[in-house]
């Protein structure tokens, strides 16, 4: 199925990723720099099976298979609209052997996804705690911005059932819930191990950080990664995240 055999539904577009690849988007499902920032950082091996946990448009799943294919890719939305849109985005670009569409609760996949068997999982979760912040009256974007429906503790718990000993788990997040995160992940079984800051550009605060823990791993031996600037002392893109672009840079940067 191509691009031009799909109906899209109103409010919907598609969005090319590069490559080659494309995504279903709409106005309460679609994707940010953040989404593209974790694609990369959490970048699989060849050989692996991995899971993307609120996926929504499936922007990340999609990345992954644009770049080096996993051997699998799982990809687990809550929201029937988000998960039947990205469900047609994998079969518009073929790839339905590869990736597989779960429209479930990430806290409800006993005996829908196997446990102790993916070798990476990633999430770009709600940023904002339940209650926290003005609350969106739209309910798909309430649950996307706010932990309406799971909390951090409820991801980092739900990803220590399904990762294999080693397995890792990534995740984005602002950085006022670095402790939050950080702290319910050692307290799952996963360690931190690798932690990103992202800036906007050179002298400003982090807006964003990327951190990535292993299930089983022994506590401590953090590596605090260089801090990843979006735009270079110009005022332009730097030359880091046009590399993460890639192709996708075309027509966005």
């Amino acid at each position: 199925m191509c691009a031009e055999d799909i109906v899209l539904r109103e409010g919907e577009h598609i969005e090319p990723l590069g490559a080659g690849i494309s995504v279903i988007v709409s106005n309460e499902n679609h994707f940010s720099t953040d989404t593209v920032l974790l694609a990369d950082f959490a970048a699989p091996k060849k050989h692996e099976n991995v899971m993307e946990f609120g996926a929504g448009c499936g922007a990340i799943s999609l990345i992954w298979c644009r770049n080096t294919p996993p051997k699998s890719v799982t990809s687990v939305e809550i929201q029937q609209p988000a998960a039947e849109m990205m469900q047609r985005s994998v079969e518009m670009n073929g790839l339905g052997g590869r990736i597989t569409v779960i429209n479930a609760d990430l806290k409800d996949l006993k005996g829908k996804a196997q446990f102790g068997f993916y070798d990476m999982i990633a999430m770009n979760p709600p940023y904002k705690i339940g209650g926290g912040g003005v609350v969106n009256d739209d309910m798909q974007k309430r649950i996307a911005r706010h932990e309406t429906e799971c909390t951090i503790d409820d991801i980092t718990k739900a990803a220590s059932d399904l990762l294999r000993f080693g397995g890792r788990l990534c995740v984005c997040q602002r950085p006022e819930r670095l402790t939050d995160v950080l702290l319910s992940m050692r307290n799952a079984g996963i360690e931190p191990k690798r932690l990103r800051f992202v800036e906007q550009r050179r002298g400003k605060a982090a807006k964003l950080f990327l951190v990535e823990g292993k299930r089983g791993a022994r506590s401590g031996g953090l590596v605090m990664l260089p801090t990843l600037l979006i735009e270079d002392d110009n005022f332009n893109f730097s030359q880091e995240m046009i590399d993460i672009y890639g192709d996708y840079k075309e027509g966005h940067l």
